[in-house]
């Protein structure tokens, strides 16, 4: 993984190199056309990590602050210890004390064990320290600051047994850490990505696969660990709102064997209710369809939901028609819009968004009039 990762930081380097070169000789040729990058521009763009934690800003977070940021914005997808869901696959699990000595998981070889979490494949420290970085969290990409990047990444560490409780990481010893990883003597080289020859395979890349295309065994799926007799003790469990935890859309309703579609038609049928009439969706105006949509840009939401189509959540029509028979439709919209949540539309979480309030009122506001644009 790392070195797929140095291959794209050269990869990186030298697209930077070629627009700069490029902006200069436009300069030359073509008068007021391109400029040269600033180095403020670059070092926006320059953020990545290296395996020998190149890179690497100062500062440290500690496993205490990591539980808080965690369960404040990483758990409602990740799960309060990492185990995800049927959406997101496991962080946590699978490595032993052993694989911290030796720095190999044995797991990897037990084609019985179910999954393969992060901590039993990655092999540095910097790619989860980047990654967590420049990606997290999902509705809010680079928004942590370097203590809770620092936070978060002991806190995973932590609970894979790879630190202490009360210990703090930074860049002073994360390469102290590194040695400690489960997976730090897994990583190959053999595969022809790394660049330059001498190293693994001679440079020749694998473009077959022919070690993953046969002897391949299914990876087990574990929908619901609830017996028959209980599944519908508490109700269904996919409609109801839960921030954290591994149950996510089980429709408890039915049992095991129903089909995944029919119980979704199932759901979507009896939380939709009576078809609304015409009447109850409010016209909008063309000014507040067009600021609506420009701010469900701006907050990525158009990332996840289209205008008349499901893309990972459903639709803003489909929603606004869900709701347009509730008097509180704008209120409702709104308050879910800043708290997020699952179950009402499926399995998959919407994290809470971080907008103002009178954002979040304009987009409840057009959706509850009927999502025009």
């Amino acid at each position: 993984m790392s070195s797929c990762r140095e291959t794209f930081s050269r990869v990186a380097a030298a697209v930077v190199v070629a627009l700069a070169s490029h902006s200069a000789m436009a300069q030359t040729a073509f008068a007021g056309i391109g400029r040269v990058a600033t180095p403020q521009e670059v070092a926006a763009w320059d953020i990545d990590v290296r395996p020998d934690f190149k890179g690497l800003p100062k500062g440290s977070g500690s496993v205490a602050k990591g539980q808080e940021v965690w369960e404040g914005k990483c758990a409602s997808c990740h799960g309060v210890f990492g185990e995800s869901n049927e959406v997101f696959s496991p962080l946590v699990g699978g490595t032993t004390k052993d694989d911290v000595k030796t720095g190999r998981v044995a797991r990897l070889n037990d084609s019985s064990f179910p999954g393969r979490t992060t901590l039993m494949k990655v092999a540095t420290v910097s790619t989860l320290w980047d990654y967590i970085n420049r990606a997290m969290p999902w509705n809010a990409p680079k928004s942590l600051s370097h203590e809770e990047v620092y936070a978060v990444t002991a806190y995973l560490l932590n609970m894979g047994g790879v630190i202490a409780d009360n210990f703090t990481l930074s860049d002073a010893n994360i390469a102290d850490v590194q040695k400690l990883l489960p997976n730090r003597n897994g990583m190959t080289t053999n595969h022809g990505l790394w660049p330059g020859k001498g190293m693994g395979n001679g440079s020749k890349p694998d473009v077959h696969a022919l070690a993953c295309m046969k002897d391949c065994i299914a990876e087990p799926k574990v929908a619901s660990f609830l017996p028959d007799f209980a599944r519908n003790n508490h109700g269904d469990l996919s409609q109801q709102q839960r921030g954290v935890g591994p149950q996510r859309g089980a429709d408890t309703t039915r049992p095991p064997a129903a089909t995944p579609a029919a119980a979704a038609a199932a759901v979507a049928a009896v939380a939709a209710g009576p078809a609304p009439a015409a009447a109850t969706v409010k016209p909008a105006s063309d000014n507040a369809s067009a600021a609506a949509l420009a701010l469900a840009q701006k907050y990525t939401c158009t990332a996840c939901h289209g205008t008349d189509k499901k893309i990972v959540g459903p639709g803003f029509r489909e929603i606004a028609a869900k709701y347009a028979s509730r008097s509180d439709a704008e209120t409702y919209l709104a308050a879910k819009i800043k708290s997020g949540g699952q179950g009402i539309w499926g399995p998959i979480p919407m994290p809470a968004q971080t907008l103002p309030e009178a954002d979040a009122k304009t987009i409840a506001q057009w959706l509850a009039a009927g999502a025009k644009k």
